[in-house]
């Protein structure tokens, strides 16, 4: 069934540059922009739907961990450890009765 809407000349062209990025016709984002807003289409269940049958294909009691989860872990668990090992540094110079300096702080120095 065919519909006509009018648009103003600068939403059509707004439509018209968003359909061509996301690589689909006019007509298929306007569809899709209809279903989303109507409820028939929306990303929420189908990220839980797709969740849902990644973890059927794990085994029991693993967990799933998107790519950008990990670097996120690996990269905070890193800056972690880095703490650590200065506030060790840092207590064991203060045991020794010395001045401790972050060893970042030192390859700021003039």
């Amino acid at each position: 069934m065919a519909v006509s809407v009018r648009l103003e000349p600068l939403l059509e062209k707004e439509l018209e540059l968003t359909a061509k990025r996301m690589g689909v016709t006019k007509s298929q984002f306007i569809v899709s922009a209809l279903e989303r807003a109507l409820g028939r289409k929306n990303p929420y269940d189908l990220l839980l739907k797709v969740n849902a049958e990644v973890r059927e294909h794990l085994p029991e009691h693993a967990e799933y961990v998107s790519p950008t989860k990990a670097a996120i872990r690996s990269k905070l668990s890193a800056k972690r450890e880095a703490s650590q090992a200065d506030w060790l540094a840092f207590q064991e110079a203060k045991k020794q009765g010395q001045t401790w300096t972050a060893p970042d702080a030192e390859a700021d120095a003039p």
